[in-house]
């Protein structure tokens, strides 16, 4: 599990299937169908799937000039 630090953006985490855990600096929660887990800007997190796998949905404040853009270089 790779620890992420969301420094800008408050993240509403949506489990839409699959099962798993969040470790925060308030300790480990199971994630299940259907949970919520609000996620304030600054918090530290990792996220793992669990055997069957894990599918969520992070929603927050449109960042600007997010876009997909070619690779460059090699």
């Amino acid at each position: 599990m790779e620890t992420h630090t969301e420094p800008e953006l408050d993240v509403l985490l949506v489990v839409v299937a699959g099962s798993g855990t969040v470790d925060t600096p308030d300790g480990s929660k199971s994630l299940a169908d259907g949970n919520l887990v609000w996620l304030p800007r600054g918090s530290t997190r990792s996220i793992a799937a669990g055997k069957d796998g894990l599918s969520y949905l992070t929603v927050h404040r449109r960042r600007p000039g997010l876009q997909i853009r070619p690779r460059l270089g090699p």
